[in-house]
């Protein structure tokens, strides 16, 4: 998720990141599994949300727009280190078969 919203920059809001999720893995997420995650996210203090302004193609609906926080980057720099240091070593793993 937080990935996603990295690459999406300042585009990131539900519909786009679910988009972007299913683009790279190929899974199709719900939209309330996206909001429900980035509200955790949210209260975990890795991202910040703020509302667009509203648009007509939307009724009048603003978006609500995502960014990454210096403590979700953190997270994100952490967790890439450790599946790095995880798998030094390995060779691709091809079936298990």
């Amino acid at each position: 998720m937080l990935l996603s919203l990295l690459r999406l920059d300042d585009r990131a809001y539900g519909v786009t990141v679910r988009q972007e999720i299913s683009a790279r893995t190929g899974r199709d997420v719900s939209v309330g599994a996206i909001y429900t995650t980035l509200d955790r996210l949210e209260a975990k203090g890795y991202v910040r949300s703020r509302m667009g302004e509203p648009t007509t193609e939307r009724g009048g609906r603003a978006k609500r727009f995502f960014r990454v926080t210096a403590k979700g980057i953190q997270a994100v720099n952490s967790t890439h280190e450790a599946l790095r240091s995880m798998s030094v070593g390995l060779e691709l793993v091809r079936s298990l078969a």
